[in-house]
């Protein structure tokens, strides 16, 4: 499933391309996704004029002139793609909504399995939308500190891992990224959560930030569905320290006394990549 980063790259594609064009064209190709779409989506959107976007989490919200935003999630398999005047290459039997721009610029919303989702919600209330409402800090934003992070781990009897990747703690972050910053703090996933608290959140707060950042400027990871919207790869699994890179070095101790392997353990179904040495 695409994380922050990649919803982030998707996000800022759209905007670069779409931001203060009228949609001159949209047309809604099936009845649902992963739930029903709204209501008129297609005669709610053409016309209309596009005049900001915000990432919350995992989700898009493209506002619209009038008082309305898209709200978007790309679920498991879904991805956006943004082609120019006379080109028009989707994936047969798989793209579900379209929208063209009053200079001939095309979007397409693909998505095979239909995880993913598209509501219309009103611009002033887009933070009480159901699936808004109780999602975490962003962690790119101000509010997102140490001690912010320390209130929401205190108590918590579950591993820091699980932790980081409860929405309600946190929006946005998912499995490859949360191996990826606990890496960076030298903490380790099956930590107890209540335990980060303090110094040990001092540390994973800035490396969360850092790890985010460094995946977005390299346009995110491709792995199996995802691909930016003008259909380049993201080039951030290239600079992966852990995650997918079991029985490697660890890159941090190579050559050094009681220098270990990266592990594999599985957390919550998933896959959790660390160093036993360099992660306590």
């Amino acid at each position: 499933m695409p994380e922050l980063p990649e919803v982030e790259t998707v996000m800022r594609a759209m905007r670069a391309r779409l931001l203060e064009h009228a949609i001159r064209r949209a047309e809604v190709r099936r009845a649902d996704l992963r739930w029903k779409l709204p209501t008129g989506l297609a005669a709610r959107l053409t016309g209309a004029r596009v005049t900001g976007f915000r990432r919350r989490g995992k989700y898009i919200l493209m506002r619209l002139e009038g008082g309305d935003s898209v709200l978007v999630h790309l679920g498991m398999s879904g991805r956006v793609v943004l082609a120019p005047p006379g080109r028009n290459d989707p994936e047969a039997g798989h793209e579900h909504l379209v929208m063209e721009t009053d200079d001939g610029w095309r979007l397409g919303l693909i998505d095979p399995r239909r995880f993913g989702m598209v509501d219309l919600v009103p611009t002033a209330e887009e933070d009480r939308h159901r699936l808004l409402a109780e999602l975490g800090p962003e962690p790119l934003g101000p509010d997102f500190t140490p001690e912010r992070l320390s209130a929401a781990l205190k108590g918590k009897r579950t591993s820091v891992k699980a932790a980081l990747m409860d929405q309600g703690v946190v929006a946005g972050l998912g499995n490859i990224y949360v191996s990826e910053a606990l890496f960076r703090a030298g903490i380790n996933p099956r930590r107890l959560a209540s335990t980060v608290p303090g110094e040990r959140a001092a540390r994973l707060v800035p490396a969360i930030k850092a790890t985010l950042n460094e995946a977005i400027e390299a346009g995110g990871s491709s792995l199996r569905d995802y691909v930016q919207p003008d259909g380049a790869l993201g080039y951030f699994q290239h600079a992966w320290n852990v995650y997918g890179r079991e029985g490697e070095p660890c890159p941090r101790c190579p050559g050094s006394p009681g220098c270990r392997f990266i592990r594999r353990i599985v957390q919550g179904g998933r896959s959790t990549f660390y160093c036993p040495r360099i992660q306590r």
